[in-house]
């Protein structure tokens, strides 16, 4: 439980990276409520993986953190994420337009569509598109390169979908609410995922149960127009009910593999 819960700081911080160019020990030690003794451990730890580097008084994102920042997220929990992977996967038929967005769940789930004939996939992630690159017709959207997630976003992203309405839309959050739907933490992460989710019949979030009752501020999908929930089975019963109480199709997978 230790270890989950300095892992799950140590992503705050890059994410809090992504928005300002530094942090301080005393403001994280005030965000987190830990001693700063805890938070330079925390900083240290990124440093040594070459996520962060440390500057007099907090830390600044190192120089070579963007691919690691987002191979740290892509093994955290991944056995939980190829499960609801999988179960997703099971939505989308040949011949699909679709919507991934560039969370790291969405990542293994484009790995298991390289199967299907004939998809037509829109994406502001670089990963997603690179995976199906050779195997869809993949049309990534216009924005700003958010290094740390390989993403395209921003309230001016480019969404190139001319006359028609993509069958689902498949996306990765940072927290869920029943009042606000589903969130991130940064504005312009919300505003690429808001802008291509309205471009989606249904839509469809993937998270592991980790992520419920997360800090979040930007909702980017209401309640009203969320279709399902793919998730684990960490997702109680009682947090199950509720979202299918408000007509949302909850899927909770085991994190066994496949036979």
């Amino acid at each position: 439980m230790t270890n989950a819960v300095a892992y799950e700081r140590e992503m705050e911080i890059l994410r809090l990276l992504d928005i300002e160019p530094s942090v301080s020990v005393t403001g994280l030690s005030a965000l987190f409520g830990i001693s700063p003794v805890t938070i330079r451990k925390d900083l240290d730890t990124l440093e040594r993986r070459r996520l962060v580097r440390r500057v007099r008084g907090g830390a600044v994102r190192a120089d070579s953190s963007d691919e690691g920042a987002f191979e740290v997220r892509l093994r955290h929990r991944a056995e939980a994420k190829r499960a609801i992977a999988r179960e997703a996967a099971r939505l989308v038929r040949d011949g699909d337009a679709i919507a991934l967005d560039c969370s790291t769940t969405c990542y293994y789930l484009a790995d298991l569509l390289r199967a299907r004939q004939g998809l037509v996939v829109v994406t502001n992630g670089l990963r997603a598109a690179e995976v199906l690159r050779d195997t869809a017709t993949v049309i990534v959207t216009g924005g700003t390169l958010r290094p740390s997630s390989w993403s395209l976003v921003g309230d001016h992203l480019e969404l190139p979908i001319r006359g028609g309405t993509l069958t689902r839309g498949f996306f990765g959050v940072r927290s869920l609410s029943r009042e606000h739907g589903l969130m991130e933490l940064s504005s312009e992460e919300g505003a690429a995922k808001r802008r291509i989710a309205s471009a989606c019949r249904d839509v469809h979030a993937l998270f592991d149960s980790s992520k419920v009752d997360r800090f979040a501020l930007f909702p980017f999908v209401p309640v009203d127009r969320v279709t399902g929930l793919f998730t684990d089975i960490g997702f109680t019963d009682a947090q199950a009910a509720e979202w299918s109480h408000a007509g949302i199709e909850v899927r909770r997978v085991t994190t066994a593999p496949q036979s």
